[in-house]
């Protein structure tokens, strides 16, 4: 039974750990991806340094399975520590997320429906469904690449360069709110990309709700050998907020997908990450680095190779 199935029906168990906020990032990614549609997986500031993660299941969980889980993420400490209990069923998810408040980076501001009414003027707001549990901008990972995103479409208008940024990819899109930004602040075409089939239902309908629907495709694919992303290329821009090892293994492939010039926004990175991923995509140059919350983004770029003299003219 899914979470939804088991609001309708009644019934409820939640597990719940008090923990920091690094330590509760890690266990949420993990569970989220483990879990799927069978949990709902919360997590909310409760102030002083503390986050209380919750899973929220529809009907009897394998408490082992998710101890495991919890294990592998942070820790046997953590494990022990993750309590169960039965109750009534409601919509856990939308209320504990209703109540996060909108999250500023740069220009963008992400935040739920129930803020839509709030925005300050001169921002480009981003709507994400609260109850949709994932992806709603709190992520130190997701703040970092949209603070990314805003240096780089300031420094295109700026330059008056906008139109050299004609083709963005955003690999593992989660719930859109990469690929949204990127649509509406540079106007563009965007291409979304995520391996599990909900996450694509769930970054169109983020893509509609946000009036990018024309301007986004998101598409279930594995990497970047899909028949569509190679068509595509080369891009200008591409994101990937996911884990150290993805990043790893898409170095090489991403590098041939890329134009000269273009930005690679890499992210999901602790700190102690990041020289294994500035060394898997060399020769690219690393732009900027933005550590956020104990997470660390990434930012490189392609130099265009300068052109060759000809005969009587110096190079430019």
């Amino acid at each position: 039974m899914s979470y939804t199935e088991a609001i309708r029906a009644g019934r409820s168990l939640v597990g719940r750990l008090e923990t920091d906020e690094q330590v509760g990032w890690r266990i949420f990614d993990l569970l989220s991806e483990r879990l799927g549609e069978e949990a709902a997986v919360t997590l909310s500031h409760a102030g002083g340094g503390r986050w209380h993660l919750a899973v929220h299941f529809g009907a009897a969980a394998d408490e082992d399975a998710v101890r495991t889980a919890v294990a592998a993420a942070a820790g046997h400490e953590a494990a022990a520590a993750l309590r169960f209990e039965s109750v009534a069923a409601k919509d856990w998810v939308g209320e504990s997320l209703a109540a996060l408040k909108p999250v500023a980076a740069g220009r963008f501001i992400v935040h739920g429906g129930h803020d839509r009414a709030r925005l300050p003027p001169n921002r480009i707001g981003i709507e994400i469904e609260a109850a949709l549990a994932f992806g709603t901008g709190h992520h130190g990972t997701t703040r970092g690449c949209l603070l990314a995103l805003d240096r780089i479409g300031k420094a295109t208008t700026r330059q008056g360069r906008s139109h050299n940024v004609r083709r963005i990819l955003d690999l593992g899109t989660g719930s859109g709110v990469l690929a949204i930004a990127a649509a509406r602040a540079l106007r563009r075409r965007v291409l979304a990309t995520d391996i599990d089939p909900t996450v694509v239902r769930v970054a169109r309908a983020n893509a509609r709700l946000n009036r990018v629907g024309g301007l986004m495709a998101v598409v279930k694919a594995d990497g970047v050998m899909a028949p569509l992303v190679r068509r595509c290329a080369p891009f200008d821009l591409v994101f990937a907020n996911i884990l150290l090892a993805p990043l790893q293994r898409l170095a090489e492939p991403v590098k041939k997908l890329i134009a000269p010039g273009s930005r690679i926004v890499l992210s999901g990175l602790l700190p102690s990450q990041a020289n294994a991923v500035i060394a898997a995509y060399r020769p690219l140059a690393l732009d900027r680095r933005i550590d956020l919350d104990g997470w660390t983004t990434l930012v490189f770029v392609r130099r265009t190779p300068p052109r060759r003299a000809v005969a009587g003219r110096p190079a430019s």
